[in-house]
């Protein structure tokens, strides 16, 4: 079944609201193997909702509105689609029960309010369809079943749609729906996304069920498989066999398999489970790698210190780089991120240190080094490794590709570190 998503609020179009609706919900129709190939948004007009409406009803066979469902008199959805249905608008008792018993709360704590007429306008619904109750809100959901085809709709604010959508919606649309999408994300760090898609390229031109795609993330790659199956089950066994070709052509490289799983976080476990501890030292991060760090449940255990060396003077007085390095190398160097991550790990004591300096931009950069060039150093154990890099884009970006390196170039010391049946059995469980 095909299904298509109708965003209702001229808030959205104006940008003063984040439409997370549109995300989470085309999320949960993949999940329940629904194919959606529209999302609108339309703003608080009748003629350009029905419209929209109409043309939604010609190709979907599920339509899902949100927003618009409110007492005010720009809350239009439900008349568009009574209109376009060509159904009357009648009142659900239990909806105007429920209000009124919200209404009600709402005034014990809010005395000097009154119960406005137009509240009422949320208990009608079209003639002939199903009211959802809102436990969170006023407005209730409606279904309305069109001959073979649905049409669904929910409330705007997400603290009312999403839980109306995963204890009703969703029960209502499985029910109707044979298949279910089941999808598992393979991370790959240090390649890019042209090489990846290059590497597989003869599994995404034969690809049916599975399909795969990559996903360029900053530093990241991500592959998804999805396959559609009757259960979960047998979606995951058609999935399997390209998971493992997978990890065989790109061997440590893949990090994890979990969706929620983050570089940092798998980094974190690295260094835990070696009984490993580390200290950063950022001179054009700012900060950020250590707070990447810091973001993982736990880092404690493994982060010693984090040096924030942004001035020349810094670098001397807290990590001892050389005087004679940084006027003849300069503090973005080579032999300055060598020092820098050495004298890190000896300052905090630790088994192990990062360093990051480099031009960030928009100003700064030599003919020989540009902006974009950052130097990431790794120290470990003794052996100290030293990255040059590259990078486009402005300030910020910059930044943040020299973030995921620096933690791509920290796993792959550990791994390096390790004997083979260790970084074999972490691959793997990674």
């Amino acid at each position: 079944m095909t299904a298509e998503l109708i965003c209702v609020g001229t808030e959205l179009l104006l940008g003063n609201i984040v439409n997370t609706n549109g995300a989470y919900i085309a999320q949960k129709c993949a999940d329940l193997g629904l194919s959606m190939y529209y999302q609108s948004v339309v703003g608080d007009n009748m003629r350009r909702l029905c419209k929209c409406f109409r043309a939604a009803m010609k190709r979907s066979d599920v339509v899902i509105l949100c927003g618009g469902l409110g007492p005010t008199q720009d809350d239009l959805t439900k008349e568009a689609v009574a209109k376009v249905l060509k159904r009357e608008l009648v009142e659900d008792k239990k909806s105007r029960r429920h209000i009124e018993k919200f209404m009600k709360q709402y005034l014990r704590n809010t005395p000097e309010k009154t119960i406005t007429q137009n509240n009422w306008k949320q208990a009608l619904i079209p003639e002939g369809a199903i009211a959802v109750e809102n436990a969170n809100g006023t407005a209730p959901g409606i279904i309305v079943e069109e001959g073979e085809k649905v049409v669904i709709l929910l409330p705007g604010p997400p603290g009312e749609l999403i839980p109306m959508f995963e204890n009703q919606i969703y029960p209502y649309l499985h029910k109707r729906q044979p298949e279910i999408i089941s999808s598992r994300t393979l991370k790959i760090c240090g390649i890019g996304e042209s090489q990846a898609e290059t590497d597989i390229r003869d599994l995404i031109q034969r690809q049916k069920n599975p399909t795969v795609a990559t996903y360029a993330k900053p530093g990241e790659v991500h592959i998804r498989l999805t396959a559609r199956a009757a259960d979960e089950e047998a979606a995951q066994k058609l999935i399997e066999p390209v998971a493992r070709e997978l990890r065989n052509r790109f061997q440590d490289k893949v990090y994890t398999e979990e969706e929620g799983k983050t570089l940092e976080a798998v980094v974190v476990e690295l260094l835990k489970s070696r009984g490993l501890t580390v200290t950063t030292v950022e001179s054009c991060t700012g900060g950020a790698l250590s707070a990447r760090i810091v973001d993982v449940p736990g880092a404690s255990d493994v982060l010693k210190q984090g040096f924030v060396t942004y001035s020349n003077k810094a670098k001397r007085k807290l990590v001892k780089v050389k005087k004679s390095t940084l006027k003849e190398q300069g503090a973005v160097s080579r032999k300055c991120a060598k020092e820098m991550a050495e004298g890190g790990a000896g300052a905090a004591g630790a088994d192990g240190a990062l360093s990051v300096t480099g031009f960030a931009g928009p100003e700064g950069g030599t003919d020989q080094y540009p902006v974009g060039t950052v130097f990431i150093g790794c120290t470990f154990k003794g052996k100290t490794r030293v990255k040059e890099c590259h990078f486009n884009g402005d300030r910020s970006s910059v930044r943040a590709q020299a973030v995921v390196n620096a933690l791509v170039l920290l796993r792959q010391c550990i791994l390096e570190d390790s004997p083979a049946d260790i970084k074999k059995t972490s691959s793997s469980s990674e």
